[in-house]
């Protein structure tokens, strides 16, 4: 069971059989890793829509970027390796603003051991007290673990985009979800 241990200034630490992780809110520190952490999990070529992370660069001003704009994003740390995020990202345009996209991911080796759980908890409550009441996301219909997460945390499916995605012979339906906070 996973157990809260301590929560300092935003800083929430875990123990769960004997592992430990840390979910914060992302620092500039952090992009380097969060590269590398969206890397690893694009390179899977079966979670995430880009199959390779994008440079250090574009990731240094879109963590400096959201940070500026105080926008909903964790990351979930063993020690200094960044191994999971997780963000809300509000709509531009008018109209839309009270909605934000999530996307998430987590390493391999630290999937099914509640860091996603954490990281998804963590940003859907800044994102709510920074004014967020719907969240929307995408998510491959064989990922049945993530959907479960989403569901967990009272996501719906609106809808799906049947043979969406084309990758290495096989196409994937991508499930629409979100999360409506506050209405009826």
């Amino acid at each position: 069971m996973l157990e809260t241990v301590r929560v300092v200034l935003e800083v929430c630490h875990y123990v769960m059989k004997e592992i430990m992780f840390s979910v914060v809110p992302i620092r500039a520190e952090h992009a380097a890793g969060f590269r590398e952490a969206v890397d690893a999990i694009a390179r899977e070529r079966i979670h995430l829509g880009q199959t390779e992370a994008r440079s250090l660069l574009w990731f240094n001003e879109f963590v400096a970027q959201n940070i500026k704009n105080n926008h909903a994003e964790f990351v979930a740390l063993s020690g200094k390796e960044v191994i999971g995020w997780c963000d809300v990202l509000p709509h531009p345009l008018p109209g839309f603003g009270h909605g934000g996209t999530l996307g998430m991911g987590v390493l391999e080796s630290w999937r099914g051991k509640g860091c996603g759980n954490a990281l998804l908890a963590a940003t859907l409550e800044r994102a709510v007290a920074n004014g967020i009441t719907r969240v929307e996301l995408e998510v491959y219909a064989r990922n049945a673990a993530a959907i479960a997460l989403y569901r967990k945390h009272g996501f719906v499916e609106e809808g799906v985009k049947r043979n969406a995605r084309f990758l290495d012979g096989r196409h994937d339906d991508v499930v629409m979800m979100a999360l409506l906070v506050g209405m009826d």
